[in-house]
């Protein structure tokens, strides 16, 4: 649910493994990419007080749900990503799917600092983060489903790096933190890991075992692509957080392999 940047990538990937895919989408002109991959469309858009579309025969005969939808908590038309969420679970609640992968972010551990693992109690610290939290436990919590949540860092990939925004930007702070980020393509292999070897029943961070200072990587990542440096304050801190994926490496030995 959700063929956005990183949803359509896995579920061609998914695709090409033999599975029969659905695949949701807000957009019309979407359709016919999504049949070209071999994945059965549905236009479907969740909001607050009702989803709209075929919610139902989208989750027919589906064995496994990806959620994979970030909540837009910006802008003026803001609206609650855990009533939206909870929409859906009854919807699933009445379909025949015993297996989920909620697609989380490592912003449920909010401005923490230190070296964290799966073991550590999130602090969220922005509205996002709270509400990712919470929606967690919606499929965590229900008996009735074997469900694993992942919580991604910062997504890089193809048309996607943080320089390209931060370039030439003065001034910015925390230079010394830590970065923690992970490329889609490791985002795709940790999904089909989960469902080729039953990770079930699991809370997994996802994040890519390198933890450069923002300073130093992103002046390496501007020269790469020939952009100007951003510019950090001087700062004789290096409080900010590193999030392990302590399970992924140590436990399931996971190999990350597309590096930052």
């Amino acid at each position: 649910m959700g063929c956005g940047w990183l949803g359509l990538p896995l579920a061609i990937a998914l695709a090409e493994d033999g599975y029969i895919v659905h695949g949701s989408t807000t957009s019309e002109e979407k359709h016919k990419q999504l049949k070209e991959e071999h994945i059965t469309p549905f236009q479907i858009t969740l909001s607050e007080d009702k989803i709209k579309g075929a919610i139902s025969d989208f989750l027919q005969g589906v064995a496994i749900l990806i959620v994979n939808i970030p909540p837009k908590l910006r802008g003026e038309h803001k609206e609650s990503y855990i009533k939206k969420i909870q929409l859906l679970h009854q919807e699933v609640k009445l379909s025949d799917i015993e297996k989920v992968v909620f697609v989380s972010s490592t912003s449920v551990y909010g401005d923490m600092e230190g070296e964290l693992t799966e073991e550590t109690v999130p602090q969220p610290s922005t509205e996002s983060g709270r509400q990712l939290l919470a929606t967690e436990s919606i499929f965590a919590n229900d008996i009735n489903l074997q469900t694993t949540v992942i919580r991604f860092g910062g997504l890089i990939g193809p048309h996607r790096h943080p320089i390209t925004m931060l370039s030439g930007r003065q001034n910015l702070p925390n230079g010394n933190a830590p970065i923690n980020l992970i490329h889609r393509n490791d985002c795709i292999r940790i999904i089909k890991s989960v469902i080729h070897n039953s990770w079930w029943k699991e809370t997994l961070n996802g994040v890519y075992p390198y933890h450069p200072s923002k300073a130093n990587y992103y002046a390496s990542e501007a020269i790469k692509r020939n952009l100007q440096a951003p510019d950090y304050k001087p700062c004789n801190s290096n409080n900010g957080k590193i999030v392990h994926s302590e399970i992924l490496l140590n436990v399931k030995k996971f190999d990350f392999t597309t590096t930052l």
